[in-house]
């Protein structure tokens, strides 16, 4: 098979008219030869970090979207499902990824569960680390969350960094905020990236220090504006990655869209074109061709390098993506899940206090960081409910692994002045995550999600809705198409409620993630990610 283009030869920064032969997946020849075609011929792209549970789509399913913006390959951690069901969750992603023609590339988790402070419904320790990276399919230790561990010597977490140093694979990291002494040790106990940078001066710092800083610009998570100006001078050590993406997002662009935005500030084609082609393949010992003979055939066709419309995505010489449309086909998987809560009642979420304030989750836009703020309190009958006037409402988080009572704290920006909504996907843990204007909303939601041990929905007094996510409590059962258009519909329906969030959902998951500070709440009460302990809802 031979197609003809543009060639976009990145290390030599040049680009020519030629034609490029493949042969047994992998590329024969590339010659130049002068032809009248004017697409452009390039390596395809590689997302370098993310949990592809989080597009709620299996991994099949996953690649069937992906392929249209000319993604061949991700750097996969699989540590969503793994915190749901452990070894045979990581197993489920690697066996569903391999009956497509894309490339998954996933990783030995490194925090299953992220914390001690949250209930998991697994957990994988060092042991488990190095039976999965003797694994060929686990081409690195996925990022090291647990950076106060790394920092105080840790056994348990400096045997799991020993075992990839063993096995020759890369050590992915998560210090958001981290910076001087602290970061210099983090780095030298073997961490080679880190993907939660939110400012340019961390990021510079991490660079500078030898650390490979990833662009992350997910549904939730978006630093690419603040992170794209270290490109130019840092090329050689930047990669891009969503970490996150919603399946209506991932309907619209992947890392083309990244790309096109770099373009869109003038920067060099072909620096931008190593970060998003070229250097997650070398940093992770990937699989992936890189447009040369002899490589694999993996390789896209785009209408410009503006745009970066892609026409068609090769995979091992395979089109699995031409003429608008993914030539994957589904595929048949089992629903694995490990739901055992018992619905809740009304009286479950009230939490009684004389207290005149408390301390708020402040849930900031476009960050997974959050603020602590202190506000008036709202007590009706000696329960503390929501302020609906002040966009202070009530969230909690409900052990789905077994009977707990509900965890409850209060949080600002959501903005939904009626009703509740809720999700099973609560990182990293996915226990169930509510917010609301009322106790009666809240428990409706919460019920709502148990009913279908899974899922993600929306409540108000008259109406529900809900996607169900029978696959870990994480992921649908459905094509990506089907879920894409049924999470937008969704997402409108929490926008009329008065959310004013771009990623109501998205946001709503992380406010679980107790790694990231400052405040979030667990199953187990409210937590301080900045000190690494609980704190009191109760201020005064």
């Amino acid at each position: 098979m031979t197609i003809q283009g543009q060639i976009v030869d990145i290390p030599n920064k040049r680009i020519y008219k030629g034609e490029v032969s493949f042969k047994n997946g992998k590329i024969a020849s590339i010659i130049e030869k002068h032809h009248t075609v004017n697409h452009y011929i390039l390596p395809g792209f590689v997302d370098a970090h993310i949990h592809i549970e989080s597009s709620m789509l299996v991994p099949s399913e996953f690649a069937r979207l992906a392929v249209k913006h000319g993604t061949v390959a991700t750097v996969s951690d699989p540590h969503e499902i793994a915190n749901v069901l452990g070894l045979e969750g990581v197993e489920f992603m690697i066996e569903n990824g391999n009956q497509v023609p894309f490339k998954f590339n996933f990783g030995a988790p490194s925090c299953v569960p992220a914390t001690s402070f949250e209930s998991a419904g697994a957990i994988i320790d060092s042991e488990d680390v190095k039976i999965l990276l003797q694994n060929p399919s686990i081409k690195y230790l996925t990022e090291m969350m647990n950076y106060p561990g790394v920092l105080l010597d840790d056994a348990e977490v400096m045997k799991k960094i020993d075992w990839a140093k063993h096995f020759n694979k890369p050590v992915d990291g998560h210090a958001p905020g981290l910076r001087g002494e602290d970061l210099t040790k983090y780095i030298h106990a073997g961490i080679s990236t880190d993907h939660e940078c939110f400012t340019y001066e961390e990021g510079l710092e991490k660079l500078q220090k030898g650390m490979n800083v990833l662009i992350r610009e997910g549904s939730a998570a978006k630093n690419f504006e603040a992170l794209i100006d270290l490109l130019p001078n840092h090329f050689e050590n930047i990669m891009f990655c969503s970490d996150d993406k919603h399946p209506d997002d991932l309907l619209l662009n992947h890392i083309n869209s990244l790309c096109a935005r770099a373009i869109a500030k003038n920067m060099d084609v072909f620096k931008v074109l190593q970060v998003a082609c070229i250097n997650p393949v070398k940093h992770y010992n990937l699989e992936v061709g890189l447009l040369k003979e002899g490589d694999f055939a993996d390789c896209i066709v785009v209408e410009d390098l503006v745009n970066f419309k892609t026409l068609q995505t090769y995979i091992n010489g395979e089109m699995v993506f031409g003429n608008n449309q993914s030539t994957i086909n589904p595929v048949t998987f089992k629903n694995l899940n490990n739901f055992k809560t018992n619905k809740k009642y009304i009286s479950d979420f009230k939490f009684d206090s004389k207290a005149g304030k408390i301390r708020v989750i402040e849930a900031l836009e476009g960050q997974l960081v959050t603020n602590e703020i202190i506000a008036e309190s709202l007590i009706q009958d000696g329960n503390l409910v929501s302020n609906v006037e002040k966009d202070i409402l009530k969230i909690t988080v409900v052990n789905r692994y077994q009977n707990q009572k509900p965890a409850i704290a209060f949080i600002k920006n959501f903005g939904l002045k009626e009703g509740a909504i809720a999700s099973s996907v609560g990182h990293d843990s996915h226990n169930i995550i509510a917010v609301g204007v009322s106790d009666e909303a809240i428990c409706r939601a919460v019920n709502l999600i148990i009913e279908h041990k899974g899922g993600i929905c929306a409540v108000t007094h008259s109406k529900e809705k809900i996607i169900p996510l029978p696959v870990a409590g994480i992921m649908s059962n459905q094509d990506g198409e089907t879920v894409g258009k049924k999470y937008a519909e969704l997402d409108r329906m929490a926008k009329q409620l008065g959310s004013t969030l771009q990623a109501p959902y998205m946001t709503l998951s992380f406010m679980a993630l107790l790694v990231i500070p400052s405040l979030k709440l667990s199953d187990k009460g409210l937590f301080n990610g900045s000190t690494f302990k609980f704190t009191s809802l109760e201020f005064c």
